[in-house]
């Protein structure tokens, strides 16, 4: 499973969710894609100062990564719900059979953000096997500060069932994570480094490890 794609439905999720796996997979010689679902467009009210900052923001963390491929999609970030699923769903097509990829890293569908939500529903549709063979692994990953707080009382939760050891690349991915200056704050801001540093901690309390990342294996083809 060479070729991976990381779905982000908007920039610095990514590395909330899986900064430290994409760098670890990276580093073990895999092609790894970045998916941007939505942009901060005029449509969505950011200024063209906001849109250049963040163009170099997406610019630098592609660098940091070394990313194999870029895929900007530039929906409205915190508006896809006024837009047709066909819509989504065909883009993300697009790219999907283009990279072909044989594992697909995506958002929880019941983070507190209808962006995710929206967008792990497309990626369902674009992960089928008998339309996207290639595909043969599925995970979500987590985002601090969406992930804890959907909290739908018909939901059991976050319950990770697989595990990826990243100590020696959660200094490297927390690095990354400063670049989005407007996305971080200061500690207890959940999008801060001392809690992300800290969920990495208890992940790897769980798995036996001094950092991991957590995932919901969604489906798997053997």
């Amino acid at each position: 499973m060479k070729r991976v794609l990381v779905v982000a439905p908007h920039a610095d999720d990514e590395t909330l969710g899986c900064g430290g796996t994409i760098l670890k997979l990276i580093d073990n010689g895999y092609e790894v894609h970045w998916l941007l679902i939505t942009g901060l467009t005029d449509e969505a009210g950011f200024t063209q100062e906001q849109r250049t900052k963040r163009n170099q923001e997406i610019k630098i963390v592609t660098e940091a990564y070394s990313f194999s491929g870029v895929h900007q999609l530039n929906f409205p970030a915190a508006r896809l719900d006024t837009r047709p699923i066909g819509d989504i769903i065909s883009s993300i097509s697009n790219v999907m059979h283009r990279v072909k990829p044989e594992q697909v890293f995506t958002v929880y569908r019941n983070d507190a953000h209808s962006d995710h939500e929206i967008v792990f529903d497309a990626v369902m549709s674009t992960t089928k096997s008998f339309r996207y063979p290639f595909v043969k692994r599925v995970l979500a990953y987590e985002t601090i500060s969406e992930t804890d707080f959907g909290l739908k009382p018909e939901d059991g939760g976050f319950k990770p069932n697989v595990y990826v050891d990243i100590s020696n690349y959660l200094d490297k991915k927390l690095e990354i994570l400063e670049t989005f200056e407007s996305e971080v704050q200061e500690f207890p801001f959940p999008r801060s480094r001392k809690a992300v540093e800290s969920l990495a901690y208890v992940r790897g309390s769980q798995s036996n490890s001094q950092a991991s990342e957590a995932f919901i294996l969604i489906k798997e083809l053997l």
